[in-house]
């Protein structure tokens, strides 16, 4: 499997990914153009096996360029098919170090990461042992159910 940047080559096949994965949310294609053509606010990375797209990760940089960047992972999604072969947690390992080598590239580092995920979510399991977050906040009902903030600090020197 490679980790890469997305291109815009990879919109339509990412689109189907966001549409298999999030069957709430709408207008798939839209959402990762604009979400592409956002950079470097954010970052949008692929995993593709066998030459085809099988899940996709956002980071959008929060409040501003810092010195001392935080990143939110907007989103990580995943074909449902694949699920269950560490493609997630692939997509997070691989794609930390390009997100710290762009930060690097405009002066800054990374401090914490920020994650929100519906309450029931069981990939609050993979956010807690790939980036050491911690749920900090619970907001009732946001979007389709309780939503849980979760908190990665001091990323600054960690893998």
């Amino acid at each position: 499997m490679q980790i890469r940047a997305m291109q815009a080559a990879d919109l339509s096949a990412a689109a189907e990914v966001h549409q298999q994965a999030f069957i709430r949310q709408k207008q798939s294609l839209q959402w990762l153009e604009s979400s592409l053509n956002a950079f470097p606010r954010f970052l949008s990375f692929v995993a593709e096996e066998h030459a085809g797209v099988v899940g996709y990760i956002l980071w959008a940089q929060k409040s501003g360029f810092r010195d001392q960047a935080v990143m939110e992972l907007d989103q990580v999604a995943v074909f449902p098919a694949e699920q269950g072969r560490g493609i997630a947690r692939c997509l997070i390992y691989e794609s930390l170090p390009l997100v710290k080598q762009q930060l690097c590239r405009q002066g800054s580092t990374l401090k914490h990461i920020i994650v929100n995920t519906r309450a029931d979510n069981h990939a609050q399991r993979l956010y807690r042992s790939a980036l050491g977050a911690e749920v900090v906040a619970t907001i009732a009902d946001l979007y389709s159910a309780d939503e849980v903030l979760m908190l990665s600090r001091d990323m600054d020197g960690k893998a």
